[in-house]
């Protein structure tokens, strides 16, 4: 019986490319998909039955934040009025995010600023906060052990929260350098967004690494982040290749698309994995993230990652790259919103 969802008819005359213009023809609800290696892989646009089929029986949704509730400091149209309607129907909105600049109060208070009502801290999970949460646990047996961070306040700050000892911490010495040489105490290196990278700082992380028992840990792996404009700016997976280059050593990923964060998010709220939704904005990222924790994945294309992305993934001949591929994508999340109006 062919699917409800299918509205491409596939022959073998039919590209991947054709249909898939098929599918973004505005106000069509149907599904690209191919057929690669004897299995099948699918991008459906999300719209009609389909959406209320999928959001009511939901028990909650994950977002990312950076381009699929925010643009810089301007809140995506919808975004805030879909987070209202979640609590409203009693589902569960959480939120996943890999930058690691902000503390969590931080972070809480843009989403209070921005207009995101009823979002509390316990919502929030970034990179930062499960970074310390990470460390606190793997450094539970080793009394004394301290931690060489490169990242910047709202990192040291998650750190400190978790009871975390710090080496060459501002807000202890009174000056932004770490010490000149290694100590013994120091049992991880961590690699945060940090804008005042440098030689220095590499330096001092290649030297706690000679260590074989020295942890290296990072709290993300994006390669750079989208600016305003179009332009790039280099984000933390860029500062850790630069550490993993220099140490021949392979750091401990603790945000997306690691099951790291998705442990604390199911530890402190018991969330079942086959009814909860993840959307994002960046396929090898967020729904990467969402495919490696078994969670339905939807891709906003208000982001970094678009359908030619999509696309691309699905004509690949790597396996890794067709995983990319999300079950579902909109145009923004306000799309999302019919699904939950009565």
């Amino acid at each position: 019986m062919r699917s409800p969802f299918l509205s491409c008819h596939w022959s073998s005359r039919l590209s991947i490319s054709s249909c898939l213009r098929d599918v973004i023809f505005p106000g069509v609800c149907s599904m690209a998909a191919a057929v690669v290696g004897g299995s099948v892989t699918g991008c459906r646009r999300l719209c009609g039955s389909v959406l209320r089929d999928l959001l009511q029986p939901a028990q909650g949704v994950l977002f990312d934040c950076d381009g699929v509730l925010w643009e810089g400091e301007r809140a995506l149209p919808g975004a805030p009025e879909l987070v209202q309607l979640l609590h409203r129907h009693g589902k569960a909105a959480l939120f996943v995010s890999n930058n690691s600049r902000r503390s969590l109060s931080e972070l809480q208070q843009r989403f209070s600023r921005l207009g995101f009502g009823g979002v509390r801290s316990e919502h929030l999970f970034s990179s930062a906060l499960c970074s310390a949460l990470f460390l606190r646990q793997r450094l539970a047996a080793q009394p004394g052990a301290k931690v060489y961070v490169i990242g910047g306040p709202g990192l040291r700050t998650e750190l400190r929260d978790a009871g975390l000892q710090l080496v060459g911490d501002p807000a202890e010495e009174g000056s932004g350098e770490a010490e000149t040489e290694p100590e013994s105490s120091v049992r991880a290196v961590l690699v945060g967004y940090d804008e005042e990278f440098n030689f220095h700082k590499l330096s001092q992380a290649c030297l706690y690494l000679r260590d074989p028992e020295c942890l290296l840990v990072a709290t993300d792996r994006d390669p750079w982040h989208l600016m305003s404009g179009g332009r790039r700016t280099p984000g933390t997976g860029s500062l850790a290749a630069a550490v993993e280059t220099a140490t021949s050593r392979k750091a401990t990923v603790v945000g997306k698309p690691s099951v790291y964060m998705f442990e604390y998010v199911v530890g402190r709220f018991g969330i079942d994995p086959s009814r909860t939704l993840m959307v994002g904005d960046r396929l090898e990222m967020d729904i990467q993230f969402g495919k490696n924790c078994g969670l339905t994945t939807i891709l906003t294309l208000t982001g970094v990652s678009q359908l030619a992305d999509v696309q691309a993934n699905m004509e690949s001949d790597i396996p890794a790259e067709r995983d990319l591929v999300p079950d579902y994508y909109v145009d923004s999340i306000a799309d999302l919103i019919p699904g939950l109006e009565d």
